[in-house]
């Protein structure tokens, strides 16, 4: 068996083509969706992720713009920015680039961030609505697997799924979603017990722990469906020839780079046993942005009281 590979990024680009006609709609009727992408400080994937999402905001129609601040910013000082925007009626959806510097207080950031402008799905209020299955704006990238999965024809109803990370960004979000499909879900993590058995009970498994190639074949049920959430740089041509030994393009552009992007799922040991799994690069992430750029949208409806 050689699992079939699931291509984010088609689904990706097919979520924003429907994102950009839900966009022509509203503007149309004199509304455009607004999205503001506030970065702190010089961390390089910070600014490689906003640019991204600016770029994907202008090319759907979206309006968009970047606020940058020095890693000096006080929370006092980001707060003030916060609440500028939660006021702007122009914006309607506002993103915080995590990671913040050490000194600034993120969760009462995320926490300041208007609930209906929330495109991120972080704030106290959206994670309640979530738990209970209440309309409201969900975490970018848990909401974009499910959309993959949906699209991709996962079944997920009495599904076993064992969702590997408790993160509050991808694994509780993303198992509180899986529970609403009405699949049967356990979350693992660094202290469960005997973890490569409960991973091999999954229908589906879900990898978000953010350890490189973690989770091989003796994890995996045969014909099981993979998602690979993590993203991780490895530079050691050991490490990387055990990963994709088989596939020579990816072992020429890691000799070309210095360095190759890999998930918490080593791809050459479960590819052999999983039915379907998500690559990475071109798997999860391209939903993530796709996602952000139609929870922009579902924000400036909601916002109207208009229909989703």
């Amino acid at each position: 068996m050689t699992a079939e590979w699931i291509d984010g990024v088609a689904i990706g680009e097919a979520i924003k083509a429907e994102v950009a006609r839900d966009v022509e709609i509203l503007r149309e009727r004199g509304i455009v969706p607004g999205l503001t992408a506030v970065l702190v400080g010089e961390h390089p994937a910070s600014k490689i992720y906003v640019r991204n999402k600016v770029k994907a905001s202008h090319q759907l129609g979206i309006r968009s713009e970047q606020r940058e601040l020095d890693a000096s910013v006080t929370s006092s000082g980001l707060l003030r920015v916060v609440d500028e925007l939660n006021q702007r009626d122009d914006v309607d959806g506002i993103l915080v680039q995590l990671p913040l510097p050490g000194h600034v207080d993120a969760k009462a950031i995320l926490r300041a961030v208007s609930p209906d402008k929330d495109v991120d799905g972080f704030h106290p209020l959206n994670v309640g609505r979530l738990c209970i299955g209440a309309e409201g704006l969900r975490p970018c990238t848990p909401v974009g697997i499910l959309e993959m999965l949906r699209r991709s024809g996962v079944p997920l109803q009495g599904t076993r799924a064992v969702v590997v990370g408790r993160s509050d960004i991808v694994g509780k979000p993303l198992a509180l979603l899986l529970l609403h499909q009405h699949a049967t879900v356990t979350i693992c993590h660094s202290r469960t017990r005997n973890l490569p058995q409960v991973c091999r009970e999954a229908d589906l498994l879900v990898a978000a722990m953010g350890k490189p190639g973690m989770i091989t074949s003796d994890y995996v049920r045969p014909g099981a469906v993979v998602v690979d959430v993590g993203i991780n740089r490895v530079s050691e041509a050991e490490r990387v020839a055990d990963y994709f030994g088989d596939d020579p393009a990816r072992m020429e552009d890691f000799q070309k780079k210095g360095y190759a992007l890999v998930g918490d799922v080593h791809p050459r040991s479960v590819k052999r046993v999983a039915s379907r799994m998500t690559p990475v690069p071109g798997g999860v992430g391209p939903l993530t942005i796709a996602m952000l750029m139609s929870n922009t949208v579902r924000a400036a409806k909601l916002r109207r009281g208009l229909q989703v």
